[in-house]
């Protein structure tokens, strides 16, 4: 008996002793901002509602990027205004005033007219004779109105034949606008908070709207395609961050692709009709802009980013952020839980460390470069698809509606199988589908065929540009994601500015825009070739770990094929003296 109860105060005491450990263990764990989030809940009621209140800044993102489109697009189908042939209709006024052009879309020349004594011409009943003298547009052009159904800035101030290099300009200056908008709202947003850069990249894109419409040349027009371009990205991306922050590691690939399957969707596929109901540039230009100026409720709406709170050294305030969140998600957030965090942020001061410290290290510098570059060159094939559409020889307005829908299901579909499917594969195989529909919309001829190419291209590089968008900030260390994320979006730009450019080129070879953006797919897929896969795997924190995470990756690594992995469970083994 003795000895039974020796042997049961030895297994009280060392039990009492393990409990004690464990709870000196519990007390001194590090408690992330993740694990404190997660237990107010990881998707609940706080986060449908933050979710909801994007809405608005991803319909002003669309009427940042697109609307120019509907603001300078002209009619390919136009040709020389003559008006002592007024009382023609506009096909008879073509076939007798305008010189045939085998080389010029439609067959006819767009920047030339006969000269003639057309008073003469029309009582003597006389046909077009292509030995009459030529010369360039003297009065102005015409345009075939089914087309483009109401008047745009170039048809109004003539930006065609050698003006016709007006919008790619116009737009490259938009982008110019973009890269100055990401440094100065960038600094705003580490400086202030993200609720005070949405607020005013929003506002800047209102009053440049509502500014154009009183330009009267080039120069006064690119300068408000500059101040708009400030705004853009940043008008959506500030709250798209906010909210990424508000959601556990777990739903975020949901909440960093659905917003813009639904609602970038619905605000792009509206567009078009929104520009037909206008029916005027000025008119489309005030309906796309007054609703930025909604923005200015934000901080009364929305709550600031926590993890910005605590960049600042404001911790209760983000605590505070978290006990809301439980409270409305009916989340109770342990007191105990609390008091950890707070000792493990105040304990540990992160490393000051920079961008500039990163590219030091030859693997990360590699790394990153190559991030920028790919995500450059996916902005860049989804920009010039975009602006192709002109081109495909079929309705505007539903070519742009059609083809913008393919947001929708493309994006629905990276929220659910990118954790399955993980980053880079998919990316890649998204990226060489681009490649081979968009070479194919050059070669297989006008109409429908080549509308459904550029629906299937498309439909694949939005699959990437989300992918990226998500994939740069993953690959990331924590220490410089935010200015790391921001020279890639940066980046993108470039390549975007290029773009205009690239599809400005079927005015000499007709085929060979759609070429060069199949080539950039195809160089986007061969460089993401180079990335470690993130997928499944811890963000890295440090230099250290994301350098781990390069060295570790494996060529062909696609998380659903990985083999499962245990964790070994250390048993506790109780040892005591029989005296």
């Amino acid at each position: 008996m003795e000895a039974i109860n020796g042997t049961a105060q030895i297994l009280e005491v060392s039990s009492g002793n393990n409990e004690s450990i464990k709870d000196e263990s519990n007390t001194n764990k590090e408690i992330n901002y993740d694990e404190l989030l997660s237990s107010a809940g990881e998707f609940g009621l706080y986060q449908i509602f933050l979710f909801c209140l994007t809405f608005p800044f991803y319909i002003f993102g669309v009427f940042a990027y697109y609307t120019q489109l509907f603001l300078t697009e002209v009619s390919p189908n136009h040709w020389c205004w003559i008006p002592e042939l007024e009382n023609l209709t506009q096909i008879e006024r073509r076939n007798l005033a305008i010189p045939l052009d085998s080389s010029a879309q439609f067959g006819y020349s767009h920047c030339e007219a006969f000269v003639a004594n057309w008073s003469e011409v029309l009582l003597a009943h006389q046909k077009p004779n292509e030995t009459w003298t030529r010369q360039s547009c003297q009065y102005g052009w015409e345009f075939n109105k089914t087309e483009i159904p109401y008047p745009t800035i170039s048809s109004e101030l003539g930006w065609v034949c050698d003006k016709n290099s007006n919008q790619a300009t116009a737009q490259a200056i938009f982008f110019i606008g973009s890269i100055v908008g990401g440094f100065v709202v960038g600094w705003v947003a580490d400086r202030f908070g993200r609720l005070p850069a949405a607020t005013l990249s929003n506002l800047i894109g209102c009053v440049a709207g509502i500014v154009s419409i009183y330009a009267n040349n080039f120069l006064q027009f690119s300068i408000c395609r500059f101040l708009l371009g400030m705004s853009y990205d940043n008008c959506m991306m500030m709250t798209y961050l906010l909210v990424l922050e508000y959601v556990a590691p777990k739903y975020r690939t949901i909440i960093a692709n659905l917003p813009f399957a639904i609602f970038y969707t619905i605000g792009a596929t509206a567009l078009p009709w929104i520009a037909l109901a206008c029916g005027h540039w000025k008119t489309i230009s005030l309906a796309t802009s007054i609703p930025m100026a909604l923005a200015i409720l934000a901080p009364f709406v929305i709550p600031e980013s926590p993890r910005w709170l605590l960049s600042k050294g404001r911790i209760d305030e983000a605590i505070s952020k978290v006990v809301t969140i439980g409270r409305v998600n009916k989340q109770e957030v342990p007191l105990k839980l609390i008091e950890q965090f707070k000792v493990s942020n105040y304990n540990n001061k992160e490393e000051n460390t920079s961008i500039i410290s990163m590219l030091k290290i030859t693997k990360l510098r590699k790394n990153f470069i190559c991030m920028c570059l790919v995500y450059m060159c996916s902005l860049s094939v989804f920009d010039a698809l975009v602006r192709s559409i002109g081109g495909l020889e079929f309705d505007f307005f539903l070519s742009f509606t059609l083809v913008s829908f393919t947001e929708f299901p493309s994006l629905v579909l990276v929220s659910f199988i990118l954790d399955i499917t993980g980053r880079k594969w998919t990316c890649i195989v998204a990226l060489l589908v681009s490649c081979i529909f968009s070479v194919l919309t050059a070669f297989i001829g006008s109409g429908l065929p080549s509308v459904l190419c550029a629906i299937i291209s498309r439909f694949a590089v939005n699959m990437a540009c989300n992918i990226t968008t998500q994939w740069a900030a993953e690959i990331l260390p924590t220490n410089v994601r935010g200015s790391g994320a921001s020279i890639v979006h940066i980046c993108s730009y470039v390549g975007i500015f290029i773009s205009p450019y690239i599809i400005y080129l079927r005015n000499f070879i007709t085929w060979l825009p759609l070429v060069i953006v199949g080539f950039i797919a195809l160089l986007g897929a061969l460089l993401a070739l180079t990335l470690p896969e993130t997928a499944g795997i811890d963000m890295p924190q440090t230099f250290d770990d994301t350098v781990n995470m390069i060295d570790g990756q494996k060529f062909f690594d696609i998380p659903c094929l990985r083999k499962n992995k245990t964790k070994d469970v250390g048993n506790v083994n109780l040892s005591f003296e029989m005296n």
